[in-house]
């Protein structure tokens, strides 16, 4: 069985879309500063990217957690595999994740931070799977693309960890 990719978004939309989101970004938070969290693996492609594009003050930290395993289809169950290493109490802070499926680990990790007493708890996400969603109550600020119900890899998206690389986002087809 061979893998065959279709490009859905090419890598020049993707870039300019993450400019507009960084643009809007700026302006929203214009005179403060910015605590970006990176949900690992798959953020880190778009957390770097969008930090690049801001020009207003910014932090970074990491979480890392999976509700995926191997497979394409969300488990339901949210494992906390790394956590924060500094507190975000009265800190404006926007989580950055690279897709929002069922919203099952959003759901989660958004109840977590919001108890840690952030001045404000934001979301910015590259893809949006919203026919998919089962989590309603999670509410993203910031969304570049939002996309039918497709598996998708590329800009940090993976199928068992191969294709996170690639600077599109494509529609993995399977022979």
């Amino acid at each position: 069985m061979s893998d065959r990719i279709r490009v859905l978004i090419p890598e020049e939309k993707v870039n300019q879309r993450i400019g507009e989101i960084a643009a809007q970004i700026n302006h929203d938070y214009e005179g403060k500063s910015i605590h970006l969290i990176c949900i690992l693996k798959g953020s880190v492609f778009f957390t770097t990217e969008l930090a690049k594009r801001l020009t207003i003050p910014v932090t970074m930290d990491f979480m890392s957690c999976s509700s995926y395993g191997a497979g394409t289809v969300s488990k339901g169950i949210v494992k906390l595999i790394k956590d924060l290493d500094e507190p975000i109490e009265g800190r404006d802070v926007l989580v950055i994740e690279d897709i929002i499926d069922s919203g099952n680990t959003l759901a989660y990790l958004m109840n977590l931070l919001q108890d840690r007493k952030p001045a404000s708890l934001e979301l910015a996400t590259l893809l949006d799977k919203p026919a998919r969603r089962v989590h309603h109550e999670v509410k993203v600020k910031y969304t570049c693309f939002e996309i039918d119900d497709l598996f998708v890899v590329g800009c940090g998206m993976d199928a068992d960890q191969r294709y996170r690389n690639l600077p599109y986002i494509g529609v993995l087809e399977q022979d």
